[in-house]
């Protein structure tokens, strides 16, 4: 077999034939240590001129082997590693992974752990989207939304860390249940930032959404097509944002999200600017949800009767959440041991990537921050 050639050395010239023209073409490495690739991701532009011919995105460089480690660790010892998977969220990944063991278990969870895990994991929703807003602006030369956003996050943070004691890697939730109850007060805080929060997209809209800048900046660029974004399996604000009304939490409900007033927002412009528009809605969405879990909140236990080794019977799963970044899904097959025979992770991060190719693919280098930006990736997920 004829040994793969390497790639062509960055920065080198190649002449090309197109439409009858002669073209110089120019290949242009972003990352994986520039700030713009959000971390540890390889961006290979193909370029004429200033236009994006081709993007090729390299990954595995935060790889940690994740679900080969959860096949030697027992199912409640890979709580911790969820958490690092999308670390932005991780109350978003135990849900998604204890969900997905209590289902292979045929295991009900009390009723108030049941609300605990919708208030927690809209809370996440709200921090994830505010570290997205803040660091999105951040990379469109805006420096105050990035203030004004980690200004709320850190309240939600520091409810995290009363529930919790952890501000970052929670490992909290609980095959059958959560690990502690609400302190006391916590409630009362938890109002308390919603009604602090609810004002505050008002002053976001002022420093972006009704920024001409900021928005000549988003519309038109990164646009990817409804069918192209079904037929490469975008999930989350990025297939919402291509008019496809799909949310797993109205669409295939999981906990108790079916018994919760709240719409889908949707935006049919398919560009970085819906993007954008869908996760600034999700917020206020997500401030009913946790309102509506508060007022409905009961007393009683937040750990069903579980054995002292869990052990689910020898089976299949699949079951999958949404995550802020899209459908989180996680597949177990159990050979009735302590460990799970199989162990993988459905990665909505990854999914939305894969598009990266279509999304720049005629823009401009100054449009790929921002198109990179608005597929809101986070690394720990994709490299698992």
């Amino acid at each position: 077999m004829e040994k793969a050639q390497p790639p062509v050395p960055i920065g080198t010239t190649v002449t090309v034939e197109r439409l009858g023209e002669t073209m110089e073409e120019m290949y242009v490495n972003m990352g994986p240590q520039h700030p713009s690739t959000h971390g540890v991701l390889r961006l290979l532009l193909k370029l004429d001129g200033e236009v994006i011919t081709d993007c090729i995105p390299y990954i595995g460089y935060l790889h940690r082997c994740h679900e080969k480690i959860g096949e030697n660790r027992s199912y409640p010892q890979i709580v911790p590693y969820t958490d690092r998977l999308d670390y932005l969220a991780s109350m978003s990944m135990n849900f998604g992974y204890v969900l997905a063991v209590e289902r292979l278990m045929g295991q009900k969870i009390p009723e108030r752990a049941e609300h605990m895990r919708v208030i927690l994991g809209e809370l996440q929703r709200i921090a994830s989207h505010l570290l997205w807003l803040g660091t999105f602006g951040l990379d469109l030369g805006n420096f105050t939304i990035f203030i004004y956003c980690f200004r709320e996050r850190e309240m939600v943070l520091d409810l995290f860390e009363a529930v919790s004691g952890q501000r970052l890697n929670y490992s909290f939730y609980r095959i059958g249940g959560m690990a502690m109850d609400f302190p006391d007060g916590w409630v009362a805080d938890c109002r308390a930032f919603l009604e602090w929060f609810k004002p505050r997209i008002p002053e976001y809209d002022a420093l972006v959404t009704d920024n001409i800048l900021f928005r000549k900046r988003l519309q038109g660029i990164g646009v990817l097509d409804p069918d192209s974004s079904v037929n490469y399996g975008l999930s989350g604000p990025m297939l919402r944002a291509a008019g496809i009304k799909w949310d797993l939490r109205r669409n295939d409900p999981y906990s108790i999200y079916d018994r919760f007033e709240f719409d889908i927002p949707v935006f049919d412009s398919c560009d970085v600017w819906a993007r954008f528009l869908v996760r600034r809605q999700e917020m206020i969405e997500s401030v009913k949800i946790i309102e509506q879990a508060l007022d409905r909140l009961p007393a009683g236990e937040i750990l069903a009767k579980m054995p002292k080794t869990i052990k689910p019977p020898a089976g299949q799963i699949y079951a999958r959440t949404e995550s802020p970044r899209g459908e989180l899904g996680f597949y177990l097959i159990s050979d009735g041991s302590p460990k799970p025979y199989r162990y993988k992770v459905r990665s909505p991060a990854f999914c939305n990537l894969s598009a990266l190719h279509e999304m720049m693919t005629g823009c401009l280098v100054a449009d790929a921050v921002a198109i990179l930006g608005s597929v809101d990736i986070v690394l720990g997920e994709i490299d698992r």
